[in-house]
């Protein structure tokens, strides 16, 4: 199951976080602030499909994720590799270092990191 783009954003907030009331949130969005109630129905959505719960203080909520930030992208970017890459990582990264402008230390620091996966296998 995916998120929204609306929720993805809130989720990023929470993330950043790891926990926070409902004003927590509120504050931490940019001006202009959407409304409370869209907030409260983000996150109803949300804990509906299992990525955020919370614990009650009170008459408040204070909301945690449930999925990591890198578990959740991790599926995304696998995702995006099977639907539009036909499931092969070395066409998505042909197309990942030659459509995106990377700089020369940008490729050379990438080059670091699949030597070191190259290490490890």
């Amino acid at each position: 199951m995916q998120l929204s783009k609306s929720e993805e954003e809130l989720m990023n907030i929470l993330w950043k976080q790891k926990k926070a009331f409902m004003k927590d949130l509120l504050d931490a969005y940019p001006e202009p602030k959407p409304a409370t109630t869209t907030i409260a129905t983000l996150l109803k959505r949300m804990a509906d499909k299992k990525f955020i719960d919370y614990t009650t203080h009170g008459r408040s909520r204070e909301y945690f994720p449930l999925v990591k930030k890198k578990d959740y992208f991790s599926k995304h970017v696998n995702g995006l590799i099977k639907n539009f890459f036909n499931d092969s990582a070395s066409q998505f990264a042909s197309f990942f270092t030659q459509e995106t402008n990377l700089s020369k230390e940008e490729l050379e620091e990438l080059k670091k990191l699949i030597d070191s996966e190259i290490l490890k296998k």
